[in-house]
């Protein structure tokens, strides 16, 4: 067993060595001690708002031994303690307090969090009192000294254990980015779950720099650095998977602000049907990932799923008849049957370079993690003309938008015309969860869908509205109503008129015009047959597709 291993190699406890390794839980293996050993198991609500028992044992000593008091009676004081194997425990303290106490079972992170809260948060200064107390050196100026200690602070136990605490508690609560921004008050720690930022935390002033130089170390990043953004990549194990964080760091007025990227790939469906594609658009969509050669691109806003898309369309692309080629800044999640760049812009390999050189390896598929520039552009274009089938991104706001765009880059109309395929543009909404109850329609949502039937192409829509629901709040979904995204999108293939229109210089309106007469519905008109089908709710599709 590994764990068994691990523990004889290191000589750790073999519970301790499971937490560590991420095969059980650290609240899960608080309660199974618990039980048996037939004591309380405690959770942060069990603690108290103000310390208990300051007369008789001082902060130092709880730091040491790890325990906070969290109940007095005259009669008995209980205790919480993050390891109840310690021998003699409870004999010891009766004997020190010279009255009964009971020993009851918590984590190590609410132990820590207590203990901060209760006992060892230090007094607030005044303005002057922390100007006086400033280092000399300019903003974001390291000296050796300085480094040195932040090395040390960030190898310690309760800073470890913080940062394996945010990181653990954003997996577990499905969250795509961790945000820890500097103030003047301490670090506050934000994550965002299902598209939407939440507060979850905000660190004391005094463990902010040694928070932030552990997550840089364990990115392989310069902790004496502070002036300049740095990237970097954590690969940590949570509950016996591996996940992959993607660090970077931008300094700010008040310290370096660190954006973590989790990418779960055991939290992703590459599935088209999961990700909310279906219907004649996704029969569409799948015939033009079949066709032999051509530019397919996938636009929408930073966080809209593009990079998502384009790997569940690899997925599908990747057989052994074909040669599979993805260029990408970053490489998010590996790919079985692809071959994976990634691009480095320090030493040359940009994405126009690396696109150049793919197409010596005698490639069939190329996808390029993004379209940037007029070169990556013609180069794109380059290979889709010469054989090849091509599918990219790019950052516009609609299917119709990226004509305009890839024209302002500098490419000739005629090579779009004749070269793109189509264009798929997307949103994320939120998921309504398995708590959600039915609900009649309102007059917004009636209005709505009058002026959709009015003006697009929405016949394939069921207008029923018998499966419309709304948001309740259970425990799995954390109390929102809401539980995972799915995708709502508008493809726009490029046929004879849309190709007619774009090469008459026609941008935008024109060209939307053209492709809507031949079906096209609206991303709008997407988002109301998922309200329909009581995937998710009219607020939700409004909020990704206002444009006023």
């Amino acid at each position: 067993m590994r764990a068994e291993r691990a523990a004889s190699e290191t000589g750790e406890r073999l519970d301790r060595v499971l937490t560590r390794l991420g095969l059980i839980g650290e609240a899960d293996l608080t309660r199974l001690t618990a039980t048996f050993l037939g004591r309380r198991s405690l959770s942060a609500a069990d603690f108290p708002s103000t310390p208990l028992a300051v007369d008789r044992l001082d902060a130092d000593y709880l730091q040491q031994t790890r325990m906070v008091p969290v109940d007095e009676t005259p009669e008995m004081l209980v205790v919480a303690v993050a390891d109840p194997f310690k021998p003699d425990l409870e004999r010891a303290l009766s004997f020190l307090l010279d009255r009964p106490v009971q020993i009851a079972v918590a984590t190590e992170r609410d132990i820590e969090r207590a203990l901060e809260r209760l006992y060892l948060r230090a007094p607030s200064t005044t303005g002057a009192e922390q100007m006086t107390e400033r280092p000399a050196s300019l903003p974001g100026e390291a000296r050796a000294d300085d480094v040195r200690r932040l090395a040390e602070l960030a190898s310690e136990a309760p800073i470890i254990r913080r940062v394996q605490d945010i990181i653990v508690r954003a997996v577990e609560e499905r969250a795509s980015d961790i945000h820890l921004e500097p103030s003047e008050q301490g670090l506050t720690i934000r994550r965002r779950v299902d598209g939407l930022l939440e507060l979850v935390d905000i660190v004391p002033e005094r463990d902010s720099p040694p928070v932030v130089s552990r997550i840089k170390i364990m990115a392989n990043l310069d902790i004496a650095e502070r002036r300049l953004p740095q990237d970097g990549r954590i690969r940590v194990v949570v509950g016996g998977r591996e996940v992959d964080l993607r660090v970077a760091t931008m300094p700010t007025l008040d310290g370096e602000s660190i954006v973590l990227r989790i990418l779960d790939r055991g939290n992703i469906a590459l599935d088209f049907a999961a990700l909310g594609f279906r219907g004649p658009a996704l029969t569409t969509f799948l015939g033009l990932l079949d066709q032999p050669n051509g530019l397919i691109l996938v636009t929408g806003p930073t966080g809209s799923g593009k990079s998502t898309t384009l790997y569940t369309a690899l997925t599908r692309l990747a057989q052994p008849s074909r040669k599979t080629f993805s260029i990408e800044d970053p490489v998010e999640y590996r790919l079985s049957g692809v071959a994976q760049v990634q691009v480095q812009p320090r030493i040359g390999l940009t994405f126009a370079h690396a696109l150049r050189s793919v197409l010596r390896q005698d490639p069939d598929v190329i996808m390029v993690g993004e379209i940037r520039d007029l070169e990556t552009a013609e180069m794109a274009i380059q290979s889709a003309l010469t054989g090849h089938l091509v599918l990219s991104t790019l950052h516009t706001n609609s299917a119709a938008a990226t004509i305009a765009r890839l024209i302002d880059m500098g490419v000739d109309d005629y090579l779009v015309a004749s070269t793109l395929k189509a264009t798929l543009a997307q949103r994320l909404v939120r998921q309504l969860c398995l708590c959600s109850v039915p609900t009649p329609p309102n007059g917004i949502l009636t209005a709505c869908l009058a002026d959709a039937k009015a003006n697009f192409g929405v016949a394939q829509i069921d207008m029923s509205l018998d499966r419309l629901r709304r948001p309740v709040g259970c425990p799995a979904c954390r109390n929102t109503g809401f539980r995972g995204r799915l995708a709502i999108s508008q493809l726009m293939p490029v046929t004879p008129s849309v190709a007619a229109a774009i090469v008459d210089r026609a941008h935008g309106r024109p060209v939307e015009a053209a492709a809507a007469s031949t079906g096209m519905p609206d991303m709008l008109a997407d988002g109301l047959a998922k309200v329909l089908d009581g995937e998710t709710t009219l607020d939700e599709v409004l909020r990704v597709t206002r444009t006023d």
